[in-house]
């Protein structure tokens, strides 16, 4: 549900270019550039998703999301790459899949497994 709402507002609401996604068991990493202020892309994202997994899990007078979020701008070309790893890595790194792209929740996701996998430099 949270990958469909990432890239629902990516794709069709056009609230900003999504690059790099992980939704872990407890938080979310999305690399993204933004086409609408930051807070409405927050908002929106975490509005949707909230009221629907309280939907699913039968959950009510609670807040789903922690307020807080961390952004930061990616300031070259270098970095933006990095950051990429860190987040398709993240879900190797906590214990969950072996490779990145094992991992269904993810921008690295690869559905027929590392044989389909493409390696090599990513042009955006």
């Amino acid at each position: 549900m949270t990958v469909e709402a990432i890239r629902f507002n990516a794709e069709e609401l056009g609230h900003y270019r999504l690059h790099a996604y992980a939704v872990m068991p407890n938080h979310v990493h999305l690399l993204a550039t933004p086409q609408i202020p930051l807070s409405g892309l927050t908002r929106s994202l975490k509005g949707i998703t909230a009221k629907r997994a309280n939907l699913i899990l039968g959950l009510t007078g609670q807040p789903f999301w922690q307020e807080e979020s961390y952004d930061h701008l990616v300031r070259s070309s270098d970095e933006f790459l990095k950051i990429t790893s860190y987040i398709e890595e993240n879900p190797v790194r906590a214990g969950l899949v072996a490779k990145p792209w094992e991992y269904a929740w993810s921008s690295a996701f690869v559905p027929n497994g590392e044989a389909a996998r493409i390696e090599g430099p990513v042009v955006l």
